[in-house]
């Protein structure tokens, strides 16, 4: 899809980060929005970056009914529905053994349920326009697993394999799925985790997401140029950021082997992190 000026454009968790900046973009180059997000405040805010002309929705994506009651409200206000971008989100840190089962639950509503009920939702919509795509956000954590972030990695597997399948059996259609693996990404994500330890058996939730929003190197505004780039081209895998890129690469190379590679790739990246478990092996020798 080369011209996005009035196409009908969805976007979920649009409220912020990279949904917003989405938002940003497309309006930029005329298009029409519907944009959701659980925080009514925050799209309201989103639609008047984007000049006050989008649909705006509260929308908790994990409610399959409220789901699929948006998209014919969205479909009955445009007439039309090309593009729609599964972006909602959020993350849990903890063990596989500690994690409780509310939690994950809580997580895959958003993060798997969530595509599969906007896609769905969506779908019979999306087949009536000449060229359409749904475009799913998964993660590089949908191509290589971290220790306390099995939820998560569940979540994003799932999504790229759900998307994955989808495109096969859309194949000769007007409808192009896409599955887009940002790396790391300056967004609130990692501060609004439900956070217990991160992979390095930390509890400072605060000092985790200062270690991560160090290492993040992508801007949400990048991110939604990498992504409708990858739209305008018609690519059905999207990768963003150079780390996205590495670490592709690195599982490619090493499927099985790849996190010894990714621990020491890490270490040289957070010096601080580092130093403290240094300190800390010194202290118990």
């Amino acid at each position: 899809m080369k011209n996005f000026r009035d196409k009908v454009i969805v976007i979920t968790g649009a409220g912020s980060g990279i949904g917003r900046a989405l938002a940003q973009n497309f309006a930029g180059q005329g298009a029409r929005l519907a944009l959701s997000d659980v925080n009514q405040a925050n799209v309201e805010e989103t639609a008047r970056l984007c000049g006050n002309e989008a649909l705006t929705d509260t929308l908790d994506v994990s409610d399959r009914e409220a789901v699929y009651a948006y998209a014919d409200k969205v479909h009955k206000h445009f007439g039309a529905v090309h593009i729609v971008i599964n972006n909602a989100g959020v993350t849990v840190s903890d063990t596989v053994a500690d994690t409780r089962y509310e939690d994950f639950e809580w997580l895959m509503g958003i993060n798997f349920w969530g595509v599969v009920y906007g896609t769905k939702a969506f779908l019979p919509y999306l087949q009536q326009a000449d060229e359409a795509h749904v475009v799913n956000i998964s993660s590089i954590f949908g191509i290589i697993a971290f220790p306390n972030q099995a939820a998560y990695n569940a979540s994003k597997f799932a999504v790229r394999g759900f998307t994955e399948a989808l495109r096969h059996e859309m194949e000769g259609s007007s409808v192009l799925p896409i599955c887009v693996h940002p790396g790391g990404i300056k967004t609130n994500i990692a501060r609004n985790a439900r956070f217990y330890k991160d992979f390095d058996g930390n509890t400072n939730h605060d000092q985790t997401a200062a270690d991560f929003e160090q290492i993040a190197k992508t801007t949400p505004e990048q991110a939604a140029e990498t992504i409708i780039k990858g739209i305008r081209n018609n690519n059905p895998r999207v990768l963003i950021g150079g780390d996205a890129w590495l670490l592709d690469r690195i599982q490619r190379n090493a499927p099985v082997r790849y996190w010894s590679m990714v621990k020491v790739m890490l270490a040289k990246m957070r010096p601080r992190h580092s130093a403290e478990n240094q300190r800390k092996a010194g202290a118990s020798n």
